[in-house]
Protein backbone atom coordinates (compact mmCIF):
# COMPACT_ATOMS: atom_id res chain seq x y z
CA UNK A 1 0.00 0.00 0.00
CA UNK A 2 2.90 1.86 1.06
CA UNK A 3 4.68 1.98 -2.55
CA UNK A 4 1.39 2.34 -4.02
CA UNK A 5 0.96 5.54 -2.21
CA UNK A 6 4.68 6.67 -3.24
CA UNK A 7 4.24 5.39 -7.15
CA UNK A 8 1.13 7.83 -7.65
CA UNK A 9 2.87 10.72 -5.74
CA UNK A 10 6.51 10.48 -7.81
CA UNK A 11 3.58 9.81 -11.04
CA UNK A 12 1.84 13.38 -10.47
CA UNK A 13 5.36 14.75 -10.00
CA UNK A 14 6.75 13.68 -13.14
CA UNK A 15 3.43 14.23 -14.81
CA UNK A 16 3.84 18.29 -13.90
CA UNK A 17 7.50 18.50 -14.73
CA UNK A 18 6.81 16.85 -18.50
CA UNK A 19 7.37 19.65 -20.86
CA UNK A 20 9.60 20.91 -23.96
CA UNK A 21 8.35 17.85 -25.95
CA UNK A 22 8.93 18.92 -29.82
CA UNK A 23 5.76 18.68 -32.10
CA UNK A 24 5.41 19.71 -35.59
CA UNK A 25 3.47 22.49 -36.61
CA UNK A 26 0.16 20.96 -38.19
CA UNK A 27 -3.00 22.65 -39.50
CA UNK A 28 -5.78 22.65 -37.18
CA UNK A 29 -9.78 23.40 -37.70
CA UNK A 30 -10.03 26.15 -39.48
CA UNK A 31 -6.75 25.99 -41.55
CA UNK A 32 -5.12 28.26 -38.33
CA UNK A 33 -1.25 26.34 -37.60
CA UNK A 34 -0.87 24.72 -34.62
CA UNK A 35 2.43 26.54 -32.89
CA UNK A 36 5.35 23.52 -32.58
CA UNK A 37 6.31 23.42 -28.79
CA UNK A 38 9.19 25.60 -27.29
CA UNK A 39 11.42 24.58 -24.58
CA UNK A 40 10.96 27.61 -21.38
CA UNK A 41 12.51 28.06 -18.34
CA UNK A 42 9.38 28.59 -16.61
CA UNK A 43 8.00 25.14 -17.95
CA UNK A 44 7.94 21.95 -15.70
CA UNK A 45 7.46 21.69 -11.53
CA UNK A 46 10.88 23.37 -10.80
CA UNK A 47 10.11 26.69 -13.42
CA UNK A 48 12.21 29.72 -12.90
CA UNK A 49 12.93 33.00 -15.12
CA UNK A 50 15.88 33.32 -16.56
CA UNK A 51 16.57 37.34 -15.83
CA UNK A 52 18.99 37.69 -18.33
CA UNK A 53 16.59 36.86 -20.91
CA UNK A 54 13.73 39.20 -19.07
CA UNK A 55 16.31 41.91 -19.75
CA UNK A 56 16.20 41.26 -23.32
CA UNK A 57 12.56 40.74 -23.77
CA UNK A 58 11.74 43.87 -22.32
CA UNK A 59 14.37 45.43 -25.08
CA UNK A 60 12.49 43.96 -27.13
CA UNK A 61 9.22 45.22 -26.03
CA UNK A 62 10.19 48.78 -25.22
CA UNK A 63 12.54 49.27 -28.47
CA UNK A 64 9.90 47.41 -31.18
CA UNK A 65 6.45 46.69 -29.38
CA UNK A 66 6.08 49.73 -27.24
CA UNK A 67 5.28 51.23 -30.23
CA UNK A 68 1.87 49.71 -30.92
CA UNK A 69 1.20 47.44 -27.66
CA UNK A 70 0.93 48.76 -24.16
CA UNK A 71 1.53 46.38 -20.94
CA UNK A 72 -0.93 48.18 -18.85
CA UNK A 73 -1.06 45.97 -15.83
CA UNK A 74 2.76 46.89 -15.06
CA UNK A 75 4.18 49.81 -13.42
CA UNK A 76 7.79 50.90 -13.86
CA UNK A 77 8.93 49.30 -10.53
CA UNK A 78 7.74 46.10 -11.54
CA UNK A 79 10.44 45.84 -13.51
CA UNK A 80 13.15 45.40 -10.56
CA UNK A 81 11.43 42.36 -10.21
CA UNK A 82 13.10 41.09 -12.98
CA UNK A 83 16.54 42.15 -12.48
CA UNK A 84 17.13 45.70 -13.27
CA UNK A 85 18.56 48.25 -10.78
CA UNK A 86 16.62 50.92 -9.09
CA UNK A 87 18.95 53.41 -10.71
CA UNK A 88 17.78 52.11 -14.28
CA UNK A 89 14.39 52.01 -13.68
CA UNK A 90 14.27 55.68 -12.49
CA UNK A 91 16.04 56.20 -15.47
CA UNK A 92 13.65 54.25 -18.00
CA UNK A 93 10.43 55.84 -15.99
CA UNK A 94 12.06 59.36 -16.15
CA UNK A 95 12.51 59.17 -20.26
CA UNK A 96 8.43 58.66 -20.56
CA UNK A 97 6.07 61.69 -20.45
CA UNK A 98 3.14 61.18 -17.79
CA UNK A 99 -0.35 62.72 -17.48
CA UNK A 100 0.09 64.85 -14.47
CA UNK A 101 -3.33 66.82 -12.66
CA UNK A 102 -1.90 70.85 -11.97
CA UNK A 103 0.80 72.05 -11.84
CA UNK A 104 3.35 72.68 -8.49
CA UNK A 105 1.64 76.55 -7.90
CA UNK A 106 -2.06 74.35 -7.72
CA UNK A 107 -2.91 75.74 -10.71
CA UNK A 108 -3.92 74.16 -14.34
CA UNK A 109 -3.64 75.04 -17.94
CA UNK A 110 -6.62 77.52 -19.04
CA UNK A 111 -6.29 76.47 -22.93
CA UNK A 112 -6.51 72.85 -22.78
CA UNK A 113 -3.23 72.19 -23.03
CA UNK A 114 -2.52 68.72 -21.55
CA UNK A 115 -0.32 68.92 -18.52
CA UNK A 116 2.94 65.97 -18.72
CA UNK A 117 5.82 65.19 -16.31
CA UNK A 118 8.62 62.71 -16.55
CA UNK A 119 7.38 59.28 -14.93
CA UNK A 120 8.44 57.90 -12.05
CA UNK A 121 8.71 53.92 -11.02
CA UNK A 122 5.53 54.54 -9.40
CA UNK A 123 3.41 55.25 -12.52
CA UNK A 124 2.16 52.38 -14.95
CA UNK A 125 4.40 51.78 -17.94
CA UNK A 126 2.81 54.62 -20.29
CA UNK A 127 0.90 53.66 -22.94
CA UNK A 128 1.31 53.82 -26.85
CA UNK A 129 -2.04 55.58 -27.07
CA UNK A 130 -4.35 57.90 -24.74
CA UNK A 131 -7.43 55.85 -25.77
CA UNK A 132 -8.42 53.02 -28.20
CA UNK A 133 -10.15 55.57 -30.43
CA UNK A 134 -6.36 56.76 -30.79
CA UNK A 135 -5.38 53.69 -31.29
CA UNK A 136 -7.59 52.27 -33.77
CA UNK A 137 -7.33 55.93 -36.05
CA UNK A 138 -3.10 55.07 -35.83
CA UNK A 139 -3.50 51.66 -37.09
CA UNK A 140 -6.46 51.58 -39.86
CA UNK A 141 -9.15 50.74 -37.44
CA UNK A 142 -7.44 47.57 -36.10
CA UNK A 143 -6.66 48.00 -32.20
CA UNK A 144 -3.52 46.54 -30.90
CA UNK A 145 -4.34 44.72 -27.78
CA UNK A 146 -2.65 45.05 -24.27
CA UNK A 147 0.33 42.43 -23.76
CA UNK A 148 -0.39 42.46 -20.03
CA UNK A 149 -1.73 38.51 -20.51
CA UNK A 150 -0.95 37.79 -23.86
CA UNK A 151 0.69 34.69 -22.68
CA UNK A 152 -2.44 33.53 -20.86
CA UNK A 153 -4.97 34.53 -23.18
CA UNK A 154 -4.92 31.21 -24.47
CA UNK A 155 -3.55 27.60 -24.60
CA UNK A 156 -0.38 27.30 -25.41
CA UNK A 157 -0.16 31.03 -25.21
CA UNK A 158 3.46 30.91 -24.86
CA UNK A 159 4.04 28.79 -28.05
CA UNK A 160 1.37 30.73 -29.96
CA UNK A 161 2.98 34.25 -29.94
CA UNK A 162 6.70 32.62 -30.36
CA UNK A 163 4.80 31.10 -33.65
CA UNK A 164 3.13 34.11 -34.58
CA UNK A 165 6.04 36.37 -34.31
CA UNK A 166 7.72 34.00 -36.51
CA UNK A 167 5.17 32.81 -38.98
CA UNK A 168 4.55 35.61 -41.46
CA UNK A 169 5.17 34.83 -45.06
CA UNK A 170 3.97 34.98 -48.37
CA UNK A 171 0.19 33.77 -49.07
CA UNK A 172 -0.04 30.45 -50.44
CA UNK A 173 -0.92 30.56 -54.28
CA UNK A 174 -4.70 30.99 -54.55
CA UNK A 175 -5.27 32.37 -51.46
CA UNK A 176 -7.34 35.39 -51.49
CA UNK A 177 -5.44 38.33 -49.05
CA UNK A 178 -7.67 41.76 -48.35
CA UNK A 179 -6.27 44.68 -48.84
CA UNK A 180 -3.16 46.05 -45.75
CA UNK A 181 -3.22 42.55 -44.45
CA UNK A 182 -0.33 40.30 -43.88
CA UNK A 183 -0.51 36.03 -44.14
CA UNK A 184 0.29 34.73 -41.13
CA UNK A 185 -0.77 31.15 -40.54
CA UNK A 186 -0.82 30.84 -36.72
CA UNK A 187 -3.60 33.71 -36.80
CA UNK A 188 -7.28 32.97 -36.74
CA UNK A 189 -8.42 33.52 -40.64
CA UNK A 190 -4.72 33.57 -41.30
CA UNK A 191 -4.47 37.45 -42.14
CA UNK A 192 -3.24 39.76 -39.64
CA UNK A 193 -3.20 43.60 -39.62
CA UNK A 194 0.19 43.79 -37.74
CA UNK A 195 3.08 43.83 -40.36
CA UNK A 196 5.83 41.60 -39.42
CA UNK A 197 7.21 43.39 -36.42
CA UNK A 198 10.62 41.29 -36.27
CA UNK A 199 13.61 41.38 -39.04
CA UNK A 200 17.12 40.45 -37.82
CA UNK A 201 19.45 42.58 -35.66
CA UNK A 202 16.10 44.13 -34.68
CA UNK A 203 17.72 45.66 -31.46
CA UNK A 204 21.24 45.48 -30.52
CA UNK A 205 21.56 43.75 -27.17
CA UNK A 206 23.42 45.04 -24.45
CA UNK A 207 24.98 41.56 -23.48
CA UNK A 208 26.04 40.41 -27.04
CA UNK A 209 23.22 37.82 -27.42
CA UNK A 210 22.85 37.61 -31.73
CA UNK A 211 19.83 39.57 -32.05
CA UNK A 212 17.97 36.57 -34.59
CA UNK A 213 14.18 36.81 -35.24
CA UNK A 214 14.10 33.65 -33.21
CA UNK A 215 15.85 34.67 -30.40
CA UNK A 216 14.10 38.11 -29.95
CA UNK A 217 10.48 36.29 -30.60
CA UNK A 218 11.78 33.76 -27.85
CA UNK A 219 13.04 37.20 -25.84
CA UNK A 220 10.25 39.06 -25.61
CA UNK A 221 7.78 36.39 -25.09
CA UNK A 222 9.92 35.07 -21.78
CA UNK A 223 8.91 38.95 -20.84
CA UNK A 224 5.36 38.36 -21.51
CA UNK A 225 5.21 35.02 -19.66
CA UNK A 226 6.81 36.94 -16.60
CA UNK A 227 4.46 40.09 -17.16
CA UNK A 228 1.34 38.23 -17.16
CA UNK A 229 2.34 35.94 -13.68
CA UNK A 230 5.16 37.73 -12.18
CA UNK A 231 4.54 35.12 -9.34
CA UNK A 232 5.29 31.89 -11.12
CA UNK A 233 8.26 31.08 -9.25
CA UNK A 234 6.95 31.62 -5.97
CA UNK A 235 3.93 29.07 -6.93
CA UNK A 236 5.93 26.41 -8.62
CA UNK A 237 8.53 26.71 -4.99
CA UNK A 238 5.18 26.34 -3.09
CA UNK A 239 4.04 23.87 -4.93
CA UNK A 240 7.21 21.37 -4.58
CA UNK A 241 6.92 22.43 -0.90
CA UNK A 242 3.71 21.00 -0.49
CA UNK A 243 4.03 17.75 -2.71
CA UNK A 244 7.16 17.17 -0.34
CA UNK A 245 4.97 17.83 3.01
CA UNK A 246 2.17 15.57 1.01
CA UNK A 247 4.22 12.98 0.33
CA UNK A 248 6.13 13.06 4.17
CA UNK A 249 2.88 13.28 5.92
CA UNK A 250 1.06 10.05 4.08
CA UNK A 251 4.36 7.81 5.37
CA UNK A 252 3.95 9.50 8.91
CA UNK A 253 0.20 8.22 8.79
CA UNK A 254 0.97 5.03 7.12
CA UNK A 255 3.67 4.31 9.67
CA UNK A 256 1.46 5.56 12.69
CA UNK A 257 -1.62 2.96 11.26
CA UNK A 258 1.14 0.45 11.25
CA UNK A 259 2.09 0.86 14.56
CA UNK A 260 -2.01 1.17 15.78
CA UNK A 261 -2.64 -2.46 13.72
CA UNK A 262 0.18 -4.33 14.90
CA UNK A 263 -1.46 -3.84 18.26
CA UNK A 264 -4.10 -5.09 17.68
CA UNK A 265 -3.03 -8.08 15.91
Amino acid sequence: MFKKILIVAFVTMLGAGITGIKSSPVQAAGDVAHPASQEWTTDGLFGFFDRKQLKRGWQVYSEICASCHSVRLLFYRNLQEMGLAAEEVKKIAAEAEVAAGPNEDGETHNDGELIVRPGKAFDKIVSPYPNDLAARAANAGALPPDLSLMTKARVNGANYLHALLTGYKDAPSGFKMSEDMNYNPYFPGSQIAMGEPLSDEGVEYADGTKATVDQMAKDVTAFLIWAAEPELEDRKRMGVKVMLFLIIFTALLYAVKRQVWAKLH
